[in-house]
């Protein structure tokens, strides 16, 4: 059986708009890690809830951390259609985007998002990385200072420090930038900043610029299922910040797998735009 796909035995089928190579050949690794038989794939996860079959409960209550803080940790799958326009709920009013800023998207949705960097195998940023069509892990650290987030997508990873510390203020660019953490309110809230120029929030191409900062709320609803409310705060691009709302749904009774998208990468000369 390999990995179930909210809630049905079969993957989903994405209908993307306009989809380009790089996004086509996600959603057929995608569809085939649903019957691959591969190492860890089917190993019970330890404290998960179970009914009297067997199966996990996912609608049983949220789990807390021995502080008593929410447990956010587990493996996670994205609802599908946000990777492709990550404002996908939204009104294009809600989007504010600057002239110059509106152009640059007209541009990628024009030119079949071409010059996306993901097409050369970079990492895809944030929040772009919450929303791709694999899984991703938290993991929380020992000691509570930090927490991991290993992405499936392209291979990559964050770490976001829960110690205290600030964001830096004069980071060098990442495309994953750097990002603290904290508990409020019943959410894990994580900031970010220190993006690259040239920062793509979807496959669509949503532009970010280096003065882009993210702040993602995790709040768990129950044991197999979390929102991530994201704010997009980036004076450069838009005239105000704005939120979109990720749905996740927890995949329990398997693991990640390896991804790499240099392996064997040939879309870069099948990108023809227009």
């Amino acid at each position: 059986m390999g990995r179930t796909w909210w809630g049905s035995e079969k993957p989903p089928v994405y209908n993307f708009p306009r989809m380009k190579p790089t996004v086509l050949l996600w959603v057929i690794l995608l569809i085939a890690c649903g019957t691959l038989s591969a190492q860890w794939l089917k190993i019970p996860t330890p404290g998960i809830p179970r009914t009297p079959d067997g199966k996990p409960d996912l609608s049983a209550p949220a789990p807390k951390t021995a502080e008593g803080k929410p447990d956010v940790s587990g493996l996670w799958q994205p609802a599908p259609g946000y990777v492709e326009n990550v404002a996908k709920d939204l009104k294009p009013e809600d989007v504010p985007m600057r002239p110059w800023a509106q152009m640059l998207y007209q541009h990628r949705r024009d030119t079949l998002s071409k010059e996306d960097p993901t097409g050369w195998c970079n990492p895809g940023g944030v929040p772009r990385s919450d929303a791709v069509p694999y899984p991703f892990k938290i993991v929380p650290a020992a000691g509570g200072g930090e927490m991991m987030i290993l992405y499936e997508a392209v291979h990559s990873y964050r770490q976001v420090f829960m110690d205290g510390r600030a964001l830096p203020k004069d980071p060098n660019p990442n495309w994953l930038g750097y990002s603290v953490g904290r508990y409020e309110d019943g959410a894990l809230v994580v900031e970010s900043s220190g993006f690259v120029e040239n920062s793509w929030l979807d496959n669509g191409g949503h532009p970010g610029t280096e003065s882009l900062h993210v702040t993602e709320r995790f709040k768990r609803k129950d044991f197999g299922h979390m929102d991530i409310e994201v704010t997009i705060d980036d004076p450069k691009t838009y005239t105000k910040p704005w939120t979109v709302t990720i749905p996740l749904k927890l995949m329990p009774d398997t693991e990640l797998l390896e991804y790499i998208c240099t392996e064997n990468n040939k879309d870069l000369e099948h990108l023809v735009g227009k």
